[in-house]
């Protein structure tokens, strides 16, 4: 892994307004590095695509991206400021493409793998995640020790998908069948009318 590389993402993430209210790369490194990195085991043999949908500064996407050089990574961002300025803090990483839009607009039962990090209540999380990925694909969500995992698995069933197993804080939830009829909902009504 090229540990230059990160640390030159971590500097700019930092120096860049409106990315991160963390003052120091030492304070972002936990949170937007090593957290990131948990999900390393859950990618092994993975031969993507990949998308980390909210990416905002980078995180999880980027550190992802380094770790497994030929993993095509895509990262969507809804606001125009963030995604500039994703690429370019992304430009030194060849396997990823920065994409602005909202998860609701993009195409349905595309990727082998969904990341969510820091992107909504983790119901919603999931509801907007599920829908991009393909069948027997997964979403892999960053939850906190209060996330509510029955209310996650009914929404998950919902579109198609179940929670299949949780592994150091990272909910893995596993697309069963297409995309059903009605998903992905309008933009913005998964936050406005979260389901579960």
């Amino acid at each position: 892994m090229d540990e230059r590389l990160l640390e030159r993402w971590l500097e700019e993430v930092v120096a860049t307004p409106g990315l991160t209210a963390l003052p120091t790369v030492d304070a972002a490194r936990p949170v937007l590095l090593d957290d990131a990195l948990r999900a390393v085991p859950l990618l092994e043999g993975t031969d993507g695509p990949v998308i980390d949908v909210g990416s905002g500064g980078g995180s999880p996407g980027i550190p992802l991206a380094v770790a497994y050089p030929d993993l095509a990574l895509t990262l969507l961002e809804a606001e125009r400021r963030k995604a500039d300025a994703l690429a370019r803090l992304a430009r030194d990483v060849p396997n990823v493409q920065v994409v602005w839009g909202r998860a609701e607009e993009q195409a349905v039962d595309v990727y082998e793998i969904a990341l969510a990090k820091a992107l909504a209540p983790p119901p919603v999380a999931a509801e907007l995640t599920l829908p991009l990925v393909r069948t027997r694909g997964v979403a892999i969500l960053w939850v906190g020790e209060t996330a509510d995992r029955e209310r996650v698995a009914r929404v998950a069933a919902r579109v198609g998908a179940e929670l299949a197993r949780e592994h150091d804080g990272l909910l893995v939830l596993r697309k069963l069948a297409p995309t059903p009829p009605g998903f992905p909902r309008r933009p913005g009504m998964a936050k406005k009318r979260p389901l579960g």
